[in-house]
């Protein structure tokens, strides 16, 4: 006698008969005052969904990755001393990192010699090389090119990004340290600059800010996708091309702890792109690939018990993981409360670690596709996001709204500007 499969031997329900039993549990109370979720950012989440919820989505199958499922592992490296800060990159990449962000501290240090100094026995093929400094892009991304000429190093092996976010410090201090106008043609001509390095980048578009100031998800991917749009504009007046200008950028987003969210805020973010893609008419659709950075919440409130900080993070991690991050940076567990030491960033690279090495998160490219519930909440955030994305670009873009207070407004946790 063939053996039955398992789900053969149950009748197939209709959403009708489902929505039928759970009316009768409720016994007369409202469904959607009982059992619709409303989420922070103000749109409905049904407490169930089916295949055929599938139907009618926009983007489903649209391809958000298609292959693989491997990001970098990154640790953070403030330098003080170029020669301690070199010997603790030198140890930490034996330790399973494969992207290191030196925090320059003093810009007036950034020269040559300093930066030979810091790079010395780091292979660029091997590591991702990040940069953020308050100053001195140009100077360290010609020391770059140098660097890697005398080290006979193949241009097109380095990669990473020099930080530059004119307009996240000019969103969080108020004023640039010259001109505006003369912000964005430094930009330009630092774009120009780093194109002698194919797969470098000089963009950051700090997401993360938005998240730690407060924002939801929908917030953050709109005043996000508006910052890159305006350096889009900028550059592409400029004369650089828009493939070029987008090559050159990267997106880095905060990772709060609403799960499903986080996953599905990640893969709208390279839809609501696509649709920039389209706009300006992208002649090379890889160029316009957005590239990812994800960095763990820094959680204030729990001072009492920073331990709790290692489940917040290892949740936010995997979010950022199933959501297709490029990389990561998990923060220690008591980043906010002193100086992370030995054993607090070894947990916090462990935590990555665990996921590829025991869990097997790299495995499986866009894991959660076909996913009833984060298929639909992806439309969802994408949805909402691109209404309010495109109610900036009506008020003329990202400057425009950052100066009429309509961006702090939405972000309570901005700083007032003066």
């Amino acid at each position: 006698m063939k053996q039955k499969k398992l789900f053969e031997q149950f009748p197939p329900i209709t959403t009708k008969e489902w929505m039928d039993k759970i009316t009768a549990d409720l016994k007369g109370a409202d469904f959607y005052k009982r059992l619709v979720w409303k989420t922070g950012e103000g749109f409905d989440v049904m407490p169930f969904y089916r295949r055929e919820d599938l139907e009618n989505l926009k983007h489903f199958d649209s391809g958000i990755f298609k292959t693989g499922n491997q990001w970098l592992v990154r640790q953070n490296v403030k330098v003080f001393d170029y020669s301690a800060a070199n010997k603790k990159a030198l140890e930490i990449l034996m330790k399973g990192i494969d992207s290191v962000g030196f925090i320059l501290e003093d810009p007036e240090s950034i020269n040559e010699e300093n930066l030979t100094l810091l790079l010395d026995g780091i292979n660029p093929a091997g590591s991702e090389i990040n940069f953020l400094s308050n100053g001195r892009a140009r100077e360290i991304i010609s020391s770059l090119i140098r660097i890697s000429e005398k080290n006979g190093f193949d241009k097109s092996s380095i990669r990473g990004a020099v930080e530059a976010d004119p307009l996240g410090r000019l969103m969080i201090n108020g004023t640039l340290c010259i001109p505006v106008e003369a912000g964005f043609e430094y930009l330009a001509s630092l774009t120009k600059e780093t194109a002698l390095l194919p797969n470098y980048r000089n963009i950051q578009v700090n997401g993360s800010t938005f998240t730690n100031a407060g924002s939801g998800a929908v917030q953050e991917l709109a005043f996000s996708i508006s910052m890159a749009t305006e350096y889009l504009t900028q550059l592409t007046d400029r004369g650089i091309s828009a493939d070029e200008a987008a090559s050159k950028m990267r997106f880095s987003f905060g990772i709060g702890s609403d799960y499903f969210m986080e996953i599905a805020k990640l893969r709208a973010a390279r839809i609501i792109w696509a649709l920039v893609a389209d706009a300006y008419n992208a002649s090379d659709r890889n160029s316009f690939r957005m590239e990812i950075h994800s960095v763990t919440k820094v959680w204030k409130d729990t001072v009492a018990d920073p331990y709790i900080n290692m489940l917040r993070t290892q949740t936010e991690a995997m979010s950022a993981v199933l959501g297709g991050t490029d990389s990561l940076t998990i923060n220690p567990f008591d980043i906010a409360i002193k100086t992370p030491d030995e054993f607090s960033e070894r947990i916090a690279r462990n935590q990555q670690l665990i996921l590829k090495e025991e869990a097997w998160f790299d495995k499986v490219a866009d894991p959660s596709a076909g996913s009833y519930y984060i298929e639909n909440l992806t439309e969802l955030v994408a949805e909402n996001s691109w209404k309010l994305f495109l109610e900036i670009e009506n008020m003329g873009g990202f400057i425009s709204a950052l100066n009429s207070g309509f961006v702090k407004e939405k972000i309570a946790g901005l700083p007032t500007k003066e």
